[in-house]
């Protein structure tokens, strides 16, 4: 099994790696040639062009889309659907606005091309050593979905969402959560440097992480912020 992944940045390299630990060979592309060297020496193939990127991949094809939201995957996506064949698949890995996403899926509904999107969690360490993963998938493309993610995803971080769309509606959630828990912690913080008492921060978030109702990853990484820099001095407000 050999898959096409497009974006070779801060999450398509080290998710490439990642496929490429799990026996999955990957075929990359990307315009930095650094990081498409960094994948030929983990044993992977490269390609400059789509058309080169297609040629070298088994058929029926699977493309993995890891570039910004926007302009660029809309330019990449409209390329494929050009050049791609009826049960070829097409995984939108970005953070690509849901209502775009079903948009693209309805645009190659008479083409017989197969589309999925993924909301992805982790960040770089989970790309390279685990995701968890919101996929959104019609029952054609479930199982091919599942035979890759199931392989790249930690221990109960894979689910299938639901239909096409579902997959990135997920992820937005997500990340509005996330995002509200990142300000709430800032503010705590910022209450206490403001308040009547010294505390050593790293030993806060650090206890904080063991055993409290607010542990969590993100409280692990407010830990090591502390830990490098205990006033976070190289941060503007």
């Amino acid at each position: 099994m050999n898959v096409g992944i497009i974006g070779l940045g801060k999450m398509g390299l080290p998710l490439s790696l990642q496929l490429i630990d799990r026996n999955i060979d990957v075929v990359g592309m990307d315009q930095q040639e650094e990081t498409m060297t960094a994948l030929r020496e983990a044993g992977g193939q490269s390609a400059t062009t789509i058309d080169e990127l297609l040629n070298k991949l088994e058929t029926p094809r699977t493309i993995i889309l890891l570039v910004p939201a926007g302009e660029i995957t809309e330019s990449v996506f409209q390329e494929l659907r050009e050049k791609l064949s009826p049960n070829d698949l097409i995984i939108d890995a970005g953070n690509a606005h849901y209502r775009d996403t079903l948009r693209r899926h309805e645009q190659l509904k008479e083409t017989g091309i197969l589309f999925a999107d993924s909301g992805t969690s982790g960040g770089v360490s989970g790309a390279r050593n685990g995701l968890c993963a919101m996929v959104g998938a019609d029952e054609q493309a479930a199982d091919r979905v599942k035979e890759i993610f199931e392989a790249i995803t930690i221990e109960d971080g894979f689910l299938l969402t639901g239909k096409v769309g579902s997959g990135h509606y997920l992820k937005m959630i997500h990340n509005g959560i996330e995002y509200g828990m990142m300000q709430s912690i800032g503010e705590g913080f910022e209450l206490l440097e403001k308040g009547p008492f010294e505390y050593d921060y790293h030993s806060v978030a650090d206890m904080w992480n063991h055993g409290s109702v607010i542990r969590g990853w993100l409280m692990e990484l407010t830990a090591e912020a502390f830990k490098e820099e205990p006033k976070l001095d190289s941060i503007k407000g």
